[in-house]
């Protein structure tokens, strides 16, 4: 068989920050046709490879027997490898919640919610499962750490250490998907990348995963929603997309001063500029654009408060909902909880302007997998097998 020549024809390979170049999981169907190429073989072999990756999940090379012995030798010999993350520790809430480290080829690791039930965050959107089927939904992190530096979050804390690459994306939702023995098609489940990191601040390997996860493993678009901190370059390009996830925008406060305060960001985006992009992007029928809220007591979380967010969002003219999440605390993290009355009175200000507003269910807190938590935490946490 002809072995592959000097320079690899894969884009992601070529970038410097890709973990584990010679990874098979992460290459569209394309990539894979133009690699098996090289070594002499059908264009239809790209295909039962494809499947083996993305629809069997197989992790090594030996269990496609979909393709010929001598290929797989080959293509070890030439130093290629399934490359699906994997899961290193795993972590159980009382509420059934699951948390994740997932490794990549580098042996650095990554966080991965698994939420059986889901936490309310898609009531509103048209998307809520029957009580018919089996459903979940899977926290998705695009970075390792954070740059955006949201003063409420633990994984601010850490940094910025590294982009993810496409396929260490979506290899957290196999490896999720397999533990769980999920079926796709049969099983309701959702994805929220909404886990470390800012998605539209890695956006090319971010929505090269979104793609594998729509074409290869499945999965629907309509049955994802990307959060972002308002990253205005990164909201134009994705209103470009044919295939995107549903949107949420990270608001946490009625005003650019406030908001300023807890999310610096703002000072290069703000508001208003921030409404303005949100609106290029052509929404589906029935698709409503989500304003995530997280109530910091006594600071954002007054009637006042939410008078000017409904103002604010009435003036944007979006078919769109409110997702209040009550913050979930971390360790030296200078803020406290709303309590619950004052939670039902900021939701009630909210639909009082006309806003359909939910109030997100948190969601493993305890094992801090919560919303905002996700700081590769193991410190007195019990390990599962």
């Amino acid at each position: 068989m002809m072995p592959p020549g000097r320079k690899e024809p894969i884009s992601i390979l070529d970038s410097p920050e890709a973990a584990g170049a010679h990874s098979l999981f992460g290459l569209n169907l394309q990539q894979l046709t133009d690699l098996l190429a090289q070594f002499g073989t059908p264009a239809y072999r790209a295909r039962q490879l494809s499947e083996a990756l993305y629809r069997q999940w197989d992790e090594d090379l030996a269990e496609i027997s979909t393709l010929p012995k001598n290929l797989r030798e080959a293509m070890v010999e030439h130093g290629y490898k399934v490359g699906l993350p994997r899961i290193v520790e795993s972590f159980v809430s009382i509420d059934g919640t699951e948390r994740y480290l997932i490794a990549g080829n580098d042996g650095q690791t990554v966080e991965t919610v698994w939420m059986p039930d889901g936490d309310g965050g898609e009531a509103g959107d048209g998307t809520e499962a029957g009580t018919d089927l089996r459903r979940a939904t899977i926290c998705v992190s695009s970075q390792i750490g954070c740059a955006v530096n949201c003063q409420f979050c633990l994984t601010a804390k850490l940094g910025i250490i590294r982009n993810l690459t496409a396929g260490e994306i979506a290899g957290q939702v196999v490896s999720v998907l397999k533990r769980h023995k999920v079926e796709i098609g049969k099983n309701r489940i959702n994805l929220v990348f909404m886990g470390m990191g800012e998605p539209f601040l890695n956006y090319d390997e971010f929505m090269a995963a979104v793609r594998l996860l729509v074409r290869e493993v499945g999965i629907p678009e309509s049955r994802m929603t990307v959060s972002t901190s308002g990253i205005m370059p990164g909201i134009l390009r994705f209103a470009q997309e044919a295939i995107r996830p549903k949107l949420a925008i990270s608001l946490n406060a009625p005003n650019d001063k406030a908001r300023t305060e807890i999310m610096p960001i703002t000072k290069k985006w703000d508001i208003g500029h921030l409404i303005q992009a949100v609106r290029q992007v052509p929404l589906r029928p029935k698709e409503k654009v989500t304003f995530e809220y997280v109530l910091l007591g006594g600071l954002n979380d007054r009637e006042r408060d939410a008078d000017e967010v409904g103002q604010v969002l009435r003036r944007a003219n979006l078919p769109l909902k409110v997702n209040l999440i009550v913050w979930n605390p971390g360790p030296g993290m200078p803020y406290s909880m709303s309590d619950p009355h004052t939670v039902h009175m900021f939701q009630y200000r909210i639909k009082f302007n006309n806003i359909p507003a939910y109030v997100r269910r948190p969601r493993g807190r305890d094992i801090f997998a919560a919303c905002g938590q996700l700081k590769r935490t193991t410190e007195n946490l019990v390990q599962l097998g």
